[in-house]
């Protein structure tokens, strides 16, 4: 069980250097070929966790991608956990699932995982979906998009004070997601993020995932 987890609680709450960075992967890739990117990437500064996102492939690929890049995350005490599979999540040693609203049942996941393994939840601009998140178990809690995203169609778009908010009222981390990149993420770290979910900001770095994760480390400082 890695150890540097969006689970530990909150440290510091955003601008005290509380906020940390937690990787989405790409929607698609080729597992064997991107273990070696993703190590870069891990190599090159602090990250927090790692969350596989593959959407349309069936559970033999996703487990070849999840014993692919698992041990890559976890030798480098970076939590792993997957997107919308709380069983596989279990069944294939990694650290957690994460799930949207439409996701299964969140409290049927939370007894799945079991008090191991993490949860975090998806609760868009949502006050009361947070509160509900954090009612029947979860890790951590998602706010997003906060700013125009390629990754996926846009639904829910949420507002800083919603991060302010939360850190006022709950000890439970909070992260924030949704085109996120160095030059805009200032003032979610000062609103009191715990963490910034970030993908395009990293993978389509001009000068690759490394100097991504730089870049955001370095602003993650500065706010």
């Amino acid at each position: 069980m890695a150890t540097a987890t969006p689970a530990q609680g909150k440290q510091g709450g955003g601008g005290e250097a509380g906020c940390r960075l937690y990787l989405i992967t790409p929607p698609a890739l080729d597992p064997a070929a991107f273990a070696d990117t993703l190590a870069r990437a891990l190599d090159a500064g602090d990250v927090a966790a790692v969350q596989l996102r593959l959407k349309d492939v069936g559970d033999e690929a996703l487990k070849r991608a999840i014993d692919i890049l698992r041990p890559v995350a976890q030798a480098r005490d970076v939590a792993f956990l997957l997107n919308d599979r709380a069983d596989l999540a279990r069944a294939t040693g990694c650290d957690g699932a994460h799930l949207g609203q439409g996701d299964g049942d969140h409290a049927r996941a939370r007894k799945l995982l079991g008090p191991e393994l993490m949860l975090g939840i998806t609760c868009h601009g949502s006050r009361h979906l947070a509160m509900e998140a954090g009612e029947v178990g979860a890790d951590y809690v998602a706010f997003g998009a906060f700013f125009p995203t390629a990754t996926k169609t846009v639904e829910h778009r949420a507002e800083p004070e919603i991060l302010e908010w939360w850190s006022e009222m709950f000890e439970l981390p909070s992260v924030a997601i949704g085109g996120i990149t160095a030059e805009n993420c200032a003032p979610l770290v000062r609103a009191g993020a715990d963490f910034l979910a970030v993908v395009g900001a990293v993978w389509n770095h001009p000068d690759g995932p490394a100097a991504g994760v730089k870049a955001l480390n370095a602003a993650i400082a500065a706010a």
